[in-house]
């Protein structure tokens, strides 16, 4: 542990709410305590109402919030007198909790406060801090956990079982504390759950944290559990992309949605995924309840998703006979899987959620691991995680969740990407869920943007072995490839066929229809393993049905390519691939046209430059986004039964007409 307590920057943050959002961050930026969501905060404060009224309110960290990043905002007001006539009662169902809650909070456009609200309420103190720091779930989930809580704090913190969160844990935290805290007392231990500090200021509380935290990670070290043992050279071979990718589809069609997978091949995680005993010590829990809804309660381990979701319909009705309420049972598909070969793969709706399920499962292998150096991993019973899979709060958040972006789970590529039609498809595929990976010849491509959904990689299109590598990495990246837009073109306009020279001619060849053809190839097989069908959107040209004379090799090269995506709808449809080409014209905010071109086909017009612009019928000018949202489209559900078609996008031409 390390104190990040800075008296300069927290000179910055005044008030006690703003002090309260300081140490928060401070424990938010630290993953072994809290990790994408995880933990809560609070402090008392006392306010006039507008009424006039002195009353003291809770602050607690909002549903929704993560502490890393929190605002005030992010902190709800709940009335501290209700809370405490609440933590009295002898029973309160999780949905009269959630709603007392609301009708308490002072600021009615405040998140949800914590369902750990009423035991924040219930602990004496201004400042209270609840991490799920790693030390202490490590110590906790072995078979004499809680002695060894007492030997390393003695009578300085309260010792709680592990109780379901809500208004149970609250009671049995008010009830327990009033009875055994003393001066002596600076923290709880939440046994398999986590620990609280807490304190008259912000430091206090967060200096307490570190401390109490410091002592479980030295105590570890102590006892030869701390470090974990270098990995061992692990021989990674080359995998298939083929066998991501119809991986991935399996688990989809389990799931009854498309996923994105990530994989990870460290030596860390291969070590994990190569230890003799990991069918056993994987397979009893996870690190803390609350991780149950990021990783489910085991990870596969090996490929077989039958037999894994299998396993989970058999845990279902061997718990929901016991469950607190009816529930319905979740999607029995994987989140994480360990496998010898492959490594550690997670899967998830979105790139973000297969990311965080990583980040969740890469410290449960150090919890595990060092709980194992420290005499044995024990987790949970498989009631108690069912409990909190299928808690009567997480039911009510995934039944409100909303509708899923039209491609959440899917994966594009987009050639040509870092301008033009290109970017403006990427834009249009990511503004649908989709995760994007764009491919140009200009290295700007790489940091075209900076998020986790997009892979930006240079590749020169003509090179075959580029191709097959940017395939490769692709599907390492996301686990497959659903939808494919051929954009990288090149227009060397104003050439007529006299002046026309071979290499020239080759070249455009190469670009425009070699390629495309090397493209669709080798992207055929990834497409077919597509758990909602591949999709192909071929970006043509109006020379294709309106040639126009200087453009030879241009109009040639685009006519061969829409001919080869034609005969490519008659072969895939088998595979349910569906293939369409735009037709575009006038798009000039592209990389094909220079101000060099663009004035040498204004001039063989006879026209000025922004008359050329408008030469439709509708005098409109056609920008990229217009035909990117298009090609959006054909990859769409409105498109699902089109295949072979080719759609003007060039404000009515009447050559084409």
């Amino acid at each position: 542990m390390k104190n990040l307590w800075n008296e300069q920057e927290a000179s910055n943050y005044r008030t006690d709410l703003e002090q309260r959002v300081y140490t928060s961050r401070l424990l938010g930026s630290d993953p072994s305590l809290v990790l994408h969501g995880g933990g809560n905060t609070s402090v008392k404060i006392t306010e006039t109402s507008l009424v006039g009224e002195e009353e003291t309110l809770l602050y607690v960290k909002g549903s929704g919030w993560d502490l890393a990043t929190i605002e005030a905002a992010g902190f709800t007001p709940i009335r501290m007198a209700h809370l405490l006539k609440l933590a009295a009662l002898d029973s309160l169902s999780d949905t009269q909790m959630v709603n007392e809650l609301k009708t308490q909070q002072t600021i009615a456009s405040a998140p949800t406060g914590s369902v750990e609200s009423i035991l924040h309420a219930a602990l004496p103190y201004k400042f209270v801090d609840h991490t799920h720091a790693d030390a202490i779930v490590t110590i906790t989930n072995t078979d004499d956990g809680e002695q060894r809580i007492r030997e390393i704090y003695g009578d300085a913190v309260i010792i709680v079982p592990y109780v379901m969160p809500g208004f149970d844990l609250a009671r049995l935290v008010a009830k327990q504390f009033a009875e055994e805290a003393t001066e002596k007392t600076v923290g709880m231990v939440l046994m398999n759950h986590g620990i609280f500090s807490f304190g008259e200021t912000a430091k206090a509380s967060y200096d307490s944290m570190i401390q109490l935290v410091g002592r479980a990670e030295s105590y570890l070290e102590e006892k030869g559990a701390w470090n974990i043992p270098e990995p061992e050279s692990i021989p990674t071979a080359n995998i298939a992309k083929e066998e991501l990718a119809a991986l991935r589809k399996e688990i989809s069609e389990t799931a009854g949605f498309s996923v994105i997978l990530t994989i990870d091949r460290t030596a860390e995680s291969m070590q994990f995924c190569n230890r003799p005993d990991l069918a056993s010590i994987s397979q009893q829990g996870p690190a803390t309840p609350d991780h149950v809804i990021r990783t489910k309660r085991v990870p596969q381990v090996g490929r077989d998703v039958a037999g894994y979701a299998d396993e989970y319909r058999q845990y279902f009705e061997r718990n929901a006979i016991n469950a607190r309420t009816e529930v319905s049972m979740l999607n029995p598909a994987p989140l994480v899987i360990l496998d010898k070969a492959l490594g550690m793969l997670t899967a998830g709706k979105s790139i973000k959620d297969a990311n965080i399920n990583a980040d969740i499962y890469n410290h449960t292998m150090e919890i595990i691991q060092r709980a194992e150096m420290l005499g044995g991993w024990r987790a949970l019973p498989e009631q108690d995680i069912f409990d909190l899979e299928y808690w009567e709060l997480e039911q009510a958040k995934l039944r409100k969740g909303g509708s899923a972006p039209e491609f959440q789970g899917e994966v594009a590529l987009v050639t040509g990407a870092a301008s033009g039609i290109g970017k403006a498809c990427v834009d249009s595929l990511l503004s649908r869920g989709a995760a994007v990976v764009g491919l140009d010849i200009n290295p700007e491509i790489q940091s075209l943007y900076d998020r986790p959904d997009f892979f930006g990689l240079r590749c020169d299109v003509t090179d075959r072995d580029a191709i097959g590598n940017t395939l490769d990495r692709a599907v390492s990246k996301f686990g497959g490839l659903d939808m494919l837009i051929l954009n990288a073109g090149m227009f060397p306009g104003g050439t007529r066929i006299g002046e026309l020279d071979d290499t020239l001619w080759r070249r455009v060849m190469s670009v425009n229809l070699d390629a495309n053809l090397a493209l669709m190839r080798e992207s055929h097989p990834l497409l077919r393993l597509s758990p909602g069908k591949g999709r192909v959107v071929v970006i043509g040209s109006k020379n294709v049905p309106a040639p126009g004379p200087g453009a030879a090799a241009y109009s040639a090269s685009k006519a061969a390519l829409n001919q080869l995506a034609r005969i490519a709808a008659l072969e895939w449809g088998a595979d349910g691939i569906r293939i369409n080409t735009l037709h575009p014209d006038a798009v000039f905010d592209t990389g094909l046209w220079t101000e060099e071109a663009l004035k040498a086909r204004a001039e063989h017009y006879g026209m000025t430059v922004q008359a050329y612009k408008t030469k439709n019928i509708l005098k409109t000018e056609v920008t990229p986004h217009d035909v990117a949202e298009l090609a959006a489209a054909m990859c769409g559900s409105l498109f699902a039964k089109t295949t072979a078609s080719q759609v003007p996008v060039d404000g009515g031409n009447d050559r084409v007409i």
